[in-house]
């Protein structure tokens, strides 16, 4: 899953100009996508002890994060992404929650934690974060709505 999430990031980023058609199948899978992260994102709190540092849901999760900040990086894609219900409170609660699961105990979502060696930079949580940030900011882009719920 996440091999594959990666193969749609790259389809996402590149550049080419795309079809109605295939704008029409990134839409699908855009929802498909916000609705599979909003059903998933407490498996990311999981990365929180060592033990499931591995955790492939919580894996998974990042990279579903990373392909929606892609896609909400998109003005073809944003708009339809800004109206979906419950991305935006997801992506806000998900915050509020590593946010207090890194200052409860020394973990993977503690600010400092990144720099205590090199294993940790290489985490693929390490930036989920600054990625939610990401998320919930190409969310409120001239979105009035978006923005007051924020």
């Amino acid at each position: 899953r996440v091999t594959l999430l990666e193969l749609m990031m790259v389809n996402v980023c590149e550049k080419n100009l795309h079809t109605s058609e295939e704008m029409n199948v990134f839409m699908r899978h855009a929802g498909f996508l916000a609705g599979c992260f909003q059903e998933k994102y407490e498996a990311v709190l999981k990365l929180t002890s060592a033990e499931d540092a591995g955790n492939e849901e919580a894996l998974v999760t990042v990279r579903l994060l990373d392909v929606l900040c892609e896609m909400t990086s998109n003005n073809g894609q944003l708009e339809y992404l800004q109206t979906l219900p419950g991305l935006l409170e997801t992506a806000i609660d998900t915050l509020r929650l590593t946010h207090l699961a890194g200052k409860q105990t020394v973990n993977i979502f503690t600010a400092t934690h990144a720099m205590t060696g090199q294993e940790e930079v290489l985490h693929p949580a390490v930036d989920f974060k600054s990625h939610l940030i990401r998320l919930i900011g190409n969310l409120c882009y001239k979105n009035k709505e978006n923005q007051d719920k924020v």
